[in-house]
C-alpha cells in the first residue's frame, strides 16, 4: 500500500529538535523531508514548525512529537528546555490547520522506534538470556536522563512514559558519596538526570579537579570555555587520554551502569535492556570496559538475576523520530510493517 498523504514527526531535544514528513510506501515508512533545528534559537515548537513549513508546504493528516519532558492533558514543561511556554498540542494544531497532534515522552517515542530498527542498529554489551514474554526497558542519557518502561501486554511490548531519570541520586561508594556532598552544595537537589547526562559527565570532571584529584591542562581548560564540556571531556578521556578526563568519564560509566541496572530490576526487564541518547554509542569502547556490567549486576542477593538481562546499545540517532512517526502513522490509520527492517 502507497499513500499520497503525508504525517510530520518530530524529535524535540533540549539542543536540537528533528522534524520530518513522512509517507507510506509499500507499508514502511519513508521520509521525504527533514531537517534540523537549533533548540534554543527558537522561542517554541511553533517557531519551528512555520520555518519547516515555509520550505516544505504540504499538510500533514497527522502529527506526532517526542518530547524531553512529562506530558500531562496534551501539554509539556522541557526542564532542560527554555521555552517558556512549554508545548501544547492545542497550539501546535493551530500552527498547521488544526490537524490532530500526539505528544510524547521522548522516550516512549524512542520505545516505538525500536520496533522499526535493523539488527544491525544494536549492539551487544550483555548477551544474558532473554526473556519471550517479559518486560523491557529503555534508558537514554543525552542532555538529560531518559527512561522508560516496556511492558509486555500477551502480543507486544507497550511503552510507558517516565521521568525516573530525576529519581534522587544514590551513591554506591565513599568517592561517589563525597561527589554528592560537592554536588548538593552546588545544585540542592541532585537526580540521576544531573548525573548521567552531558552536563553530569562536567559535573563529575569538576568534582575530581576541584577535590585535587588530578590536574586540567591549559588546553583543556580553554575547550571547556568554548564549547560543549561534555563532548570535550569525553573526547579527551578517549583520544588523548587526559587522565583527569578518563576519571570522569570511568566514573560516569559506573554511575550510568548502577541506574541502568535500578531501572532493570524494576522493570524486571528480563526481555532486555536497550540504551537509546547520543552518550553511549560514542563512549562505547568504554561501556564495553566492564565498569558498566559490574555496576548493572552489583545488585546484591539479585545479581544472578542482573547477570541473566540482555544489554543493547541504539546506535541510529533517529531512533525517537521514528517513533513518532510510527505513532502518527497508527493514528492516521496507516497500516506500518514493524517487523526488523533489513
Amino acid at each position: 500500500m502507497e499513500s499520497t498523504s503525508y504525517i510530520l514527526a518530530g524529535d524535540v531535544g533540549a539542543t536540537k529538535t528533528i522534524l520530518a514528513l513522512f509517507r507510506l510506501e509499500s507499508a514502511r515508512l519513508v521520509a521525504t523531508a527533514e531537517e534540523t533545528f537549533s533548540s534554543r534559537a527558537y522561542a517554541g515548537l511553533e517557531e519551528i514548525l512555520q520555518e519547516f513549513r515555509q520550505r516544505h508546504q504540504v499538510r500533514p493528516t497527522h502529527l506526532c512529537f517526542g518530547l524531553p519532558g512529562p506530558v500531562v492533558a496534551g501539554k509539556a514543561q522541557l526542564p532542560n528546555l527554555e521555552w517558556k511556554d512549554g508545548v501544547a498540542a492545542d497550539r501546535v494544531g493551530e500552527a498547521v490547520e488544526r490537524a490532530p497532534v500526539t505528544l510524547l515522552n521522548d522516550l516512549e517515542a524512542t520505545a516505538y522506534g525500536l520496533r522499526l530498527l535493523s539488527p544491525e542498529q544494536f549492539v551487544v554489551l550483555n548477551r544474558g538470556r532473554p526473556a519471550a514474554g517479559a518486560n523491557a526497558a529503555l534508558i537514554a542519557a543525552g542532555t538529560g536522563l531518559g527512561e522508560s518502561i516496556l511492558f509486555w501486554d500477551g502480543q507486544e511490548h507497550r511503552p510507558c512514559a517516565s521521568e525516573g531519570g530525576h529519581c534522587d541520586f544514590a551513591p554506591r561508594t565513599a568517592l561517589e558519596v563525597e561527589f554528592l556532598q560537592y554536588a548538593l552544595a552546588q545544585l540542592g537537589h541532585v537526580s540521576y538526570d544531573r548525573v548521567v547526562s552531558g552536563s553530569g559527565l562536567h559535573l563529575l570532571y569538576r568534582f575530581l579537579r576541584d577535590t585535587g584529584r588530578g590536574e586540567e591542562p591549559s588546553w583543556l581548560g580553554d575547550k571547556l570555555t568554548g564549547e560543549d564540556p561534555g563532548a570535550v571531556i569525553a573526547e579527551a578521556a578517549l583520544t588523548q587520554k587526559v587522565p583527569l578526563c578518563q576519571q570522569a568519564l570511568q566514573m560516569f560509566v559506573g554511575i550510568y551502569g548502577a541506574e541502568a541496572g535500578n531501572l532493570g530490576l524494576k522493570a524486571l526487564a528480563r526481555a532486555g535492556l536497550y540504551m537509546g541518547g547520543g552518550i553511549a554509542p560514542k563512549i562505547f569502547p568504554v561501556l564495553t570496559g566492564g565498569e558498566f556490567m559490574r555496576a548493572f549486576t552489583d545488585k546484591g542477593r539479585m545479581a544472578s538475576l542482573m547477570a541473566e538481562i540482555p544489554v543493547q546499545v541504539v546506535l541510529d540517532p533517529r531512533t525517537a523520530l521514528l517513533g513518532a512517526a510510527f505513532c502518527a502513522a497508527r493514528e492516521a490509520g496507516w497500516h506500518v510493517n514493524t517487523e526488523q527492517r533489513g
